[in-house]
C-alpha cells in the first residue's frame, strides 16, 4: 500500500519566513540587515504599486486569517468602504491570544516584531488607513516593553508616521496593551476595550468595515496574518499560494503541547499529516506512550479521537472531513492515561471564568456546564446528565452575539460524543450498586 503524504510537499526542506532562524532578528538594525521594510519601501516607491495592487497581490496569495476564523485576508480588506477624506479608517492588529493551547503569536512578538509592525503598515497603505493599533494580551508585559522600545526605533528610522520614505503616505502605529480576559480577542471586544469601555462583543451588523472604533470603518487582522504579508510582497502572491495545501495556502505557526517529547511553536507549510506534526517534528509521545486524542486548533475545537487522525493533514478543508477545524493550529496532544472527563472539566471552567456575561445563553450555560461536568467528575453524576449536557449545547449554540458559546459548547458536545465511555464509567461509579448492569431504566 502506498505511504499516506500531506499537501505540504517536502516539509523537512522547508525555509522558515515568518521565524528565520535569524539571530536577534527583534532588534531594527537586524531585521534591516535581512532585508527588513524591503516591502514596504518597494510599494511606497514603485508606481506599480497602488493601494489596489497591493491588496490584489494579498488576494491572488491565498493568504486565509490565522487567528482562527480562517477568512481571506485581501477579500476582507477589499471590505473597506470608499475613500472619504474626512472620515478616517483604522486597523486593529489582534495579538490578544488567550484561548488554551494557542501561543503561536507570542512568538512572532518575541523574535520578529517588525515583521509584524511592517505588515500592518503595508495594510494602513492597502487600505488607506490613518493609524493602526496593534493590541497585545494584558499578561505578555516584557513583549509590550520590548516592542514599544523597537516601534520608536522604526519611528525614528521614518518608516511609520508623516510622508513615509518621501512618498506622500502617512500613517500612525500604536501599540495597546490589552484588559487581561479571553473575551477581548473577540474582534468587537477589542475595539471597544481599546475605546476604554467594557469588553462586551457588539452585534453585527454593522460590520468593523462599516462602523469599528470610534465609530470609523475599521479592519481586524491576527498578528500571524499580517506578519505574512511583507514577504507577500517581496516574494509575490503566487509564491504563497504554492506553498502547501492548495485551499488554505502559505506557512503556519503550529503550536504543539501537550504530552509530546518536544513541545513548541514550529513553521512548516499548511497540509501537513498530523501524525508527521507529532511524531517527527514534536518527537512523539513522551514515555513512549500512545497517543489518545487531540485538539487540533485551540480549545475551542472539537476533539479527535487518536484513530481519526489517520491521513487528516492540518488545513481546513481535511480537518473538517475528519470532524473538526483548523482554528489557530494550537495542537492539544494527550496520551493513553488521560483523563478526558478531568480534561473537559478543565476546559469548561476556563469558559465559565472568561464569559463576560452579556448573553444569558453564555452566562448561565457555561457555570452549568462546569458544574454538570465537574460532578460528573467527581463521580456524583449519572447518565441523564449526560444528555442534559447536550441539550445545553443546543440551546447556547447560535444563540448569543459572539462565538463564545459555541467555543464552550463545541469541546462539550463533541469531547462526550468521542469519549462518552469515559463519561458513563464515571457515572456508573457512584451511583450503580455493584453487579447491577446500568440501563436507561437504572441511570
Amino acid at each position: 500500500m502506498e505511504p499516506k503524504t500531506g499537501k505540504a510537499g517536502d516539509w523537512r526542506n522547508y525555509e522558515r519566513v515568518l521565524l528565520p532562524k535569524v539571530k536577534d532578528l527583534h532588534l531594527l538594525e537586524v531585521y534591516e540587515a535581512n532585508g527588513g521594510y524591503k516591502a514596504l519601501r518597494e510599494i511606497l516607491t514603485n508606481d506599480k504599486w497602488d493601494p489596489t495592487a497591493v491588496t490584489n497581490e494579498v488576494k491572488k496569495s491565498g493568504l486565509k486569517g490565522r487567528g482562527g476564523a480562517g477568512f481571506p485576508t485581501g477579500l476582507k480588506w477589499s471590505f473597506m468602504p470608499p475613500i472619504n477624506p474626512d472620515i478616517p479608517r483604522y486597523l486593529c492588529c489582534n495579538g490578544d491570544e488567550s484561548e488554551p493551547g494557542t501561543f503561536k503569536d507570542r512568538q512572532l512578538l518575541e523574535y520578529n516584531p517588525h515583521a509584524v509592525f511592517e505588515g500592518m503598515l503595508i495594510a494602513s497603505y492597502a487600505m488607506s488607513l490613518a493609524g493602526s493599533y496593534l493590541y497585545i494580551r494584558g499578561e505578555y508585559a516584557d513583549w509590550i516593553t520590548h516592542m514599544e522600545g523597537e516601534l520608536k526605533k522604526a519611528y525614528a528610522k521614518g518608516y511609520i508616521g508623516k510622508d513615509i520614505m518621501g512618498s506622500g503616505f502617512s500613517t500612525e502605529l500604536y501599540i495597546h496593551k490589552g484588559a487581561g480576559a479571553y473575551i477581548c480577542g473577540e474582534e468587537s471586544s477589542l475595539m471597544n476595550s481599546l475605546e476604554g469601555k467594557r469588553a462586551y462583543p457588539r452585534v453585527k451588523p454593522p460590520f468593523p468595515a462599516q462602523k469599528g472604533i470610534w465609530g470609523y470603518p475599521t479592519t481586524i487582522n491576527n498578528v500571524e496574518t499580517l506578519a505574512a504579508v511583507p514577504e507577500i510582497i517581496n516574494r509575490g502572491g503566487e509564491w504563497f499560494a504554492g506553498i502547501g495545501a492548495p485551499t488554505h495556502a502559505g506557512p503556519v505557526l503550529y503550536g504543539i503541547s501537550g504530552h509530546v517529547n518536544r513541545p513548541g511553536v514550529y513553521e512548516y507549510p499548511t497540509g501537513m499529516l498530523i501524525s508527521d506534526l507529532i511524531y517527527e517534528v514534536a518527537g512523539g509521545i513522551r514515555g513512549g506512550k500512545k497517543l489518545k486524542a487531540l485538539v487540533p486548533g485551540g480549545s475551542s475545537t472539537p476533539v479527535l479521537r487518536a484513530d481519526m487522525i489517520d491521513g487528516v493533514t492540518m488545513d481546513a478543508d481535511s480537518l473538517r472531513e475528519a470532524g473538526s477545524m483548523m482554528g489557530t493550529s494550537g495542537m492539544l496532544v494527550m496520551d493513553e492515561d488521560t483523563d478526558m472527563v478531568s480534561f473537559l472539566r478543565r476546559i469548561t471552567h476556563f469558559y465559565h471564568h472568561e464569559s463576560c456575561g452579556q448573553c444569558t445563553p453564555c452566562r448561565e450555560g457555561t457555570g452549568w456546564l462546569e458544574n454538570i461536568v465537574t460532578r460528573i467528575d467527581e463521580g456524583e453524576g449519572n447518565l441523564r446528565d449526560l444528555d442534559l449536557l447536550i441539550d445545553l449545547c443546543s440551546e447556547m449554540e447560535g444563540r448569543t452575539v459572539c462565538a463564545l458559546a459555541d467555543a464552550a459548547a463545541w469541546p462539550v458536545r463533541y469531547t462526550i460524543d468521542r469519549f462518552r465511555d469515559e463519561f458513563e464509567a464515571k457515572c456508573k461509579a457512584s451511583l450503580v450498586p455493584s453487579g447491577v448492569e446500568l440501563t436507561e431504566a437504572t441511570a
